[in-house]
């Protein structure tokens, strides 16, 4: 499994002391907010798990994220494959920070070193975000990270129930094509 650092952060593979303060992450309302339910100890602990699999079966996909000044956890970003229910395909990018990392540029500092790995490393044609209609900060981060949304794409969750969380918006970000060098 791969490191990516930049200049504030590690995104890592995940550690055994990461899954507390991950499940309290997962028990916050308000880091929740736009996610649904609150998940107890054990559905946030099997969520450490899957991600841990997806990684060792694609190679890629969501990392523990780091202060590398403190080490101190801050949540997770990465890459994930978008499940076969929705209504596109493709790979996605993401974050979730835990609540005082809110603010500090975190989120955008890790998408756009996850937007360079899926490009450069694993040669992607196009990277995808969605988030829901009120997530208005994780759009922010999208189009800080140079990603554009055609309101045409906005779709229905077919995961989540109806209500205020199904409605969601859709966020491009395709390859920056490759300019060929001509030697004299």
């Amino acid at each position: 499994m791969p490191e990516l650092r930049t200049d504030r952060l590690l995104l890592r593979r995940w550690r055994e002391s990461d899954l507390e303060p991950w499940a309290a992450m997962n028990a916050d309302p308000e880091i929740r907010e736009y996610l649904g339910d609150l998940l107890t100890r054990e559905e946030s602990d099997a969520t450490v798990a899957a991600m841990k699999s997806d990684f060792e079966e694609r190679g890629f996909g969501w990392w523990a994220l780091e202060a590398r000044a403190t080490g101190a956890f801050l949540g997770r970003a990465g890459l994930d494959v978008i499940g076969e229910d929705m209504p596109f395909s493709g790979v996605d990018v993401g974050w979730r920070l835990t609540r005082s990392a809110w603010g500090n540029g975190y989120a955008t500092e890790a998408g756009r070193a996850c937007l360079a790995f899926g490009f450069g490393v694993l040669g992607l044609p196009e990277i995808l975000a969605s988030t829901t209609v009120d997530n208005l900060r994780s759009q922010a981060v999208m189009r800080r990270i140079g990603m554009t949304r055609n309101p045409a794409d906005d779709f229905e969750d077919p995961g989540v129930p109806e209500g205020p969380l199904r409605r969601c918006v859709l966020y491009r970000a395709p390859a920056e094509p490759r300019t060929a060098h001509r030697g004299t």
